[in-house]
């Protein structure tokens, strides 16, 4: 299933990876802000929602809007020393920790909680978590039995028993493999197939040769090294077996696709029957592996990527079993350290948060179990979350904006100049259809079957990865359950998904500074609303304007339309792939389109609405700024951010959103609103000629 959301999840929460930057977009620059905004000024209003303190005012808005609006924000506000960035959504995802933590601490004291229930799943499994010196004692045994089975592979069948065991573990393997909607006919669900494998966050990683990509690569082999001597290979032993692993690893990712390949719905779409399955890649022996897995009643997978495939399967016969089993070990290993005794966590630490991000200690373990709880089970974790910090009035007023975006999104397809009547009337009625999904789902996961106690907490991890894995396969062959949810209610996130044709805002986003019920419209239009029309564009950017109202891949453009449509957005390529946060480090536009193009489009979406809130109303200035400025404000500062150097060279590389600082400077260059707010014009750098600007939606 394939989802755009505002923000890589694993930013917000963990801070490992975050978005944002170090370096303005811009040269800094100490032109006097124009009179409006002049430090002068004295505010005869003050307002919530947006910090004053924030501002840089040395700083003109036309020059750095980002630095202007966030300037004294970055100053005071160094990146902690366990996180690689930090910004508002850090900030958030700390308040609602501490929401959660007295969730967690309270179910912890139920120690004769009833087996099963939230209270039970919550308390077991974070009690779990947080018992080290249980872990510490325990050291291998827990993980003892699956590296029992991988060590007794003799051949190439029960090497496919073991692989089919380690992806309904989700320990890893050569392929990723999920029951999702067809793309096509959305109304079914369908077995995915998908490249997988890789120990590095991408295949460039393992493709490149570069100083920097080469430097990577003899890290990685160290760091593959450090964790097989931890599971009690001597040095010589293990660094003949991490040289092993990198081989493998190297082989898997030159047949992978690139992630803007992979941004093609088409070109992952490969439907073919199970027999077709098994003439592409005969060594995997696909009936005997479906089986292995428990899953009944395949008749068609979709294959994302066959040439993957293709290769892994000769590697299945050209590659010697013990190989394999190395490899094995080590993604055993690698999925399964944070959940081991210290040694693993801080050698799993030291190369993935401290080398390749930046941060430069561990996060408190309460927040990593905590986390872990979230990731697991979340909905059990999101129904105290909601009751405590989402009220209905708010699931009410977000809905109410919603519907507000949506209505100001059809105005702006009305009027598009570009866009022909026929495709219009498709367009309206996608957008008509989009289903809402706000705070936290209808009904909600009971985790039936889930066996969680306060034993061992990787065997807790283990079970419930087993259980995600048991409950997603046993939707094929059933009804799609609309009513499902792809993030928990505490989550500082929100996603569009294609084939749903869905938004969904959970509660964790609809807080302050994204949403805030006593602050002014405008506050709220810039920041939520904003974020609302993000997730709507998000419906008609580059993928998912391939989609049709009921989520299937159907091209309803006419031809001219889509030739338009299509120069829109190879400018909005050119833009953001000039874009450079760090030194000889550059934006990929290409990669970031649909992230670029939902901001710009939403930005624009959430403009006009606020001026229909508004209109008719007699609202002056708050903190000495218009409603139109303090639109722009609440934008600019939901994306304040610092980052590390190397969390932004891996964003730059991996994720598919721009760095902050163009989150922020890039649509609003774009914006004749925002010129005329801030008095910007020719001559400054946040003003683009009306030829360079980017206007799709």
């Amino acid at each position: 299933m394939k989802k755009s959301n505002l923000f890589w999840l694993a930013s917000a929460l963990s801070g490992v990876v975050a978005v944002g930057c170090s370096k303005p977009a811009v040269q800094q620059t100490t032109t006097a802000a124009p009179a409006a905004v002049s430090q002068a000024e004295e505010p005869t209003v003050k307002g919530v929602g947006l910090n004053m303190a924030n501002l840089d005012r040395s700083v003109s808005p036309c020059e750095d809007f980002n630095r202007f609006a966030n300037g004294g924000w970055m100053k005071n506000n160094p990146i902690p020393a366990s996180e690689s960035g930090w910004g508002s959504f850090n900030e958030l995802a700390d308040q609602n920790n501490a929401t959660l933590r007295a969730v967690v601490d309270a179910a912890v004291k139920q120690t004769n909680a009833t087996k099963g229930t939230s209270t039970q799943l919550v308390g077991d499994f974070y009690a779990a978590g947080m018992d080290s010196a249980a872990i510490e004692r325990a050291g291998l045994t827990p993980l003892k039995p699956e590296l029992d089975r991988i060590n007794a592979i003799k051949d190439r069948n029960s090497l496919l028993s073991i692989m089919a065991r380690m992806r309904v573990l989700g320990r890893g393997g050569v392929f990723g493999f999920y029951v999702g909607q067809d793309d096509k006919i959305s109304t079914q669900y369908i077995v995915n197939i998908n490249q997988s494998g890789l120990g590095l966050p991408d295949r460039d990683y393992y493709t490149k040769t570069d100083a920097r990509s080469q430097s990577i690569k003899a890290q990685y082999l160290k760091h593959v090294t450090n964790m097989f001597q931890l599971l009690g290979d001597n040095e010589a032993t293990a660094r003949k077996n991490a040289a092993k692993v990198v081989e493998l690893e190297t082989r898997l990712a030159n047949a992978s696709m690139t992630r803007v390949q992979q941004r093609d719905p088409h070109a992952t779409y490969n439907k073919m029957s199970v027999a077709d399955l098994q003439k592409l890649a005969p060594n995997f022996n696909w009936p005997t592996m479906f089986k292995n897995m428990n899953v009944t009643g395949v008749k068609e997978v979709i294959v994302g990527q066959p040439a993957f495939l293709k290769e892994a399967n000769a590697m299945l016969a050209q590659v010697p079993v013990s190989d394999w089993k190395t490899y094995l070990r080590w993604h055993l290993a690698r999925t399964s350290a944070a959940y081991l005794p210290k040694a693993f966590v801080q050698e799993s630490f030291n190369f993935n948060a401290k080398f390749l991000s930046g941060a430069k200690e561990m996060q408190p373990r309460w927040k990593r179990v905590l986390r872990m709880t979230d990731a697991t089970i979340g909905e059990a974790l999101g129904q105290e979350y909601v009751d405590k910090a989402f009220s209905p009035q708010a699931k009410a007023k977000a809905l109410e904006m919603v519907s507000n975006l949506q209505a100001a999104f059809r105005e702006h397809v009305k009027n598009l100049d570009w866009m022909s009547e026929t495709t219009k009337q498709q367009a309206l009625g996608k957008l008509n259809a989009f289903a809402v999904k706000i705070g936290y789902p209808e009904k909600w996961e009971t985790y039936t079957g889930l066996t969680v106690s306060r034993n061992s907490y990787l065997q807790n991890v283990l079970q419930a990865s087993e259980w995600g894995f048991r409950d997603n396969v046993s939707k094929l062959g059933k009804p799609v359950d609309r009513t499902e949810w792809g993030m928990t209610p505490p989550t500082v996130n929100a996603y569009y998904n294609p084939s749903m044709n869905e938004i969904v805002f959970p509660a964790g986003i609809l807080q302050p500074p994204f949403f805030d019920p006593n602050a002014d419209d405008a506050v709220n239009y810039g920041g939520m609303g904003a974020v609302i029309g993000h997730e709507l564009t998000h419906g008609f950017d580059d993928q998912g304007s391939q989609y049709d109202p009921e989520g299937n891949l159907r091209d309803w453009w006419t031809a001219e339309d889509k030739a338009k449509f299509k120069e829109r957005t190879d400018l909005v390529d050119r833009q953001y792939s000039a874009m450079q946060p760090l030194d000889s480090v550059f934006v990929n536009g290409k990669l970031t389109m649909g992230e670029n193009i939902a901001d710009i489009g939403g930005l624009n979406i959430a403009f006009t609405a606020l001026q229909k809130a508004i209109a008719g109303k007699n609202v002056g200035k708050i903190d000495g700024f218009t409603p139109e400025q303090r639109f722009f404000l609440a934008w600019a500062q939901i994306w304040r951010n610092n980052s590390t150097p190397a969390a932004l060279r891996q964003q730059v590389q991996t994720d598919p959103h721009s760095p902050a600082q163009f989150r922020i400077n890039g649509p609003l260059s774009n914006m004749p609103q925002f010129y005329k707010a801030f008095n910007c014009g020719p001559g400054n750098k946040m003003y683009r000629p009306d030829a360079e600007r980017v206007n799709i939606w």
